[in-house]
């Protein structure tokens, strides 16, 4: 099936048309497909996964729900060329995480598909913003930039993007606010040295360190805040220990920055992508406040950092490093 800006009707009547490709139909890589459909980001939906049976079935699924969304296509197959012309490419593929298992573990295996898939990918959508959503994301990211050749604005992974959400959603949960009312980044590796950047934090527009409770809440003192952030580290193993995977937040999580890139919106999200020079960080991909908008990410934001968070960014820093090395990257 053609993609919807190679139609004649396109074509003849010189609409933009944008195509999300979605790399891998497992659990991760389906329900963003969903979401991204559920949220119309994108009037071309292609999937591609190598298992044939899967990705068909999942886009058959998929297209059976056309009437309820706003309106698109979806395509799908196990050749690589259904991604052709994408103005997206979102990576799900990887190895999966296992109870017990850290990110970091996942690394080898995931690497080694990096260096299978993305000639090819890269090949038939040269033009294309990759995004990576697969684990240990922020050592993916940087290896995908050495075997691709791909500019650092336009490669970049899905971060603290979800982790940020987690946060949002325990801080509204303790202060009894709705969420959009909390403003609050998780930044560094998307793993167990990743850090709350408190100091920035908002609630209201009155500073997180500032803020007084409401309707008898405890006040968000250091011991809460550390409660919370173990909370945030530790939801991804209790949901994996539960259900095996995690897929609905991550789907949205990741549909959100499709949405930011295709749409041209300017917005500031933690992704990974590779510093330089931020905060005195150099060649690693972390996640720190990012501008990302149709060119990818075009900018890190200088956020304010105390003493013991830009401790905590660097050492995650080095974290992250010790495993690209153990990769000769």
């Amino acid at each position: 099936m053609a993609a919807l800006s190679d139609t004649p009707a396109a074509r003849s009547s010189g609409a933009r048309t944008t195509k999300l490709a979605v790399v891998g139909a497992g659990a991760v890589g389906s329900t963003l497909a969903f979401a991204a459909l559920a949220r119309g980001a994108a009037r071309t939906i292609a999937l591609h996964d190598v298992n044939r049976a899967k990705v068909e079935a999942e886009v058959l699924d998929l297209q059976h729900g056309l009437m309820f969304t706003p309106q698109a296509q979806v395509i799908g197959s196990d050749d690589v060329a259904v991604c052709a012309d994408a103005d997206v490419v979102v990576v799900t593929a990887g190895a999966k995480q296992k109870p017990g298992q850290t990110r970091i573990d996942l690394a080898e295996g995931t690497i080694g598909l990096m260096r299978d898939i993305l000639p090819g990918l890269v090949e038939v959508a040269p033009d294309a913003t990759y995004v990576l959503v697969t684990n240990p994301v922020d050592v993916v990211t940087y290896a995908a930039l050495k075997i691709s050749g791909l500019p650092r604005e336009r490669m970049f992974g899905s971060g603290t993007v979800l982790d940020s959400s987690r946060l949002r959603v325990v801080l509204a949960e303790r202060c009894g606010v709705a969420v959009g009312n909390v403003h609050a980044y998780i930044a560094g590796e998307h793993g167990d040295s990743e850090i709350a950047l408190w100091s920035s934090a908002s609630i209201g527009g009155v500073p997180l360190l500032d803020w007084e409770p409401l309707g008898g809440n405890p006040p968000l003192d250091a011991a809460v805040r550390t409660e919370v952030h173990h909370e945030v580290v530790d939801s991804a193993y209790r949901i994996i220990s539960g259900k095996g995977a995690t897929n609905y937040a991550v789907g949205l999580a990741a549909t959100r920055i499709i949405e930011a890139v295709l749409n041209d919106e300017g917005r500031i999200m933690p992704v990974s992508s590779l510093l330089e020079d931020y905060h005195g960080i150099s060649d690693v991909c972390l996640s720190v406040p990012s501008l990302v908008d149709r060119r990818g990410v075009t900018d890190n934001v200088l956020v304010p950092m105390s003493y013991d968070e830009l401790a905590g960014l660097r050492a995650s820093a080095e974290s992250v490093r010790a495993v690209q090395r153990r990769f000769g990257f």
